[in-house]
């Protein structure tokens, strides 16, 4: 599931001329990694989406938007590699509010369910869980050495490494519903993944806004330069 916090400060690069410069992903390994991890999330998706349907469970379903929205917006991380901070912090705000509508669709079908649904069966989500699971683990351990970085960068390594925390969760909660026998932990869980969802849309976009703040006055000084020597 997508929890993208990045809360955690991102380690920098230092440029040698006084002030630190995060990777933006402007490397041919960094590529290569992230297109395989957009083919693990498509395969993830494809699965997870014929299951969340024959289980008929609010956490896979959350699972299954999931790997779709990432493999979508790390195709949006591929494409703005070396484009400006203005562009990459806009490809950052799109990520923000894909995860906020994800987050409402969610928790509305889990109040859906709840008035509804039956429970969901409990082997089919734990089977999927940890099939998300592994498809996450083989992303993070393609990305794990990028894990540092802008904006952009960082949002998609914890992404990856949460949605993995989050899949074995999710297998977790088909055992409550086997043991129980009850829905109330899918849904339980599919409210939890969309409040998730919800700090992580946050905090990719007041990451992306600083970075914007930040990059305004490199800009003004250059074009002050510029301007300044032009004059002369």
């Amino acid at each position: 599931m997508s929890s993208c916090s990045t809360s955690e400060k991102p380690a920098a690069a230092g440029c040698g001329c006084g002030s630190p410069v995060a990777f933006d992903g402007a490397s041919p390994a960094y590529k290569r990694a992230l297109r395989a991890v957009i083919a693990l999330n498509v395969l993830g998706f494809a699965v997870v989406a014929v299951g969340s349907w024959l289980a008929a469970s609010a956490s896979l379903a959350a699972n299954t938007l999931d790997f779709a929205a990432d493999a979508a917006t790390y195709a949006l991380s591929l494409w703005v590699i070396g484009k400006s901070v203005q562009v990459r912090s806009g490809a950052a705000f799109f990520k923000s509010a894909s995860l906020a509508a994800m987050a409402v669709g969610i928790v509305a079908l889990a109040i859906w369910r709840a008035a509804t649904g039956a429970a969901p069966e409990g082997g089919t989500i734990s089977g999927l869980g940890l099939f998300g699971a592994a498809i996450n683990l083989a992303a993070a351990l393609l990305l794990v050495r990028f894990r540092d970085g802008d904006a952009n960068v960082r949002s998609v390594w914890l992404c990856t490494r949460n949605d993995l925390i989050q899949c074995l969760a999710v297998a977790a909660t088909g055992v409550l519903v086997t043991v129980t026998g009850s829905r109330w932990p899918d849904l339980i869980v599919g409210v939890l993944l969309g409040g998730v969802f919800l700090r992580s849309a946050w905090q990719i976009m007041a990451q992306a806004r600083a970075e914007r703040r930040a990059a305004s006055p490199e800009r003004d000084f250059v074009t002050h330069s510029r301007r300044s020597s032009a004059s002369v």
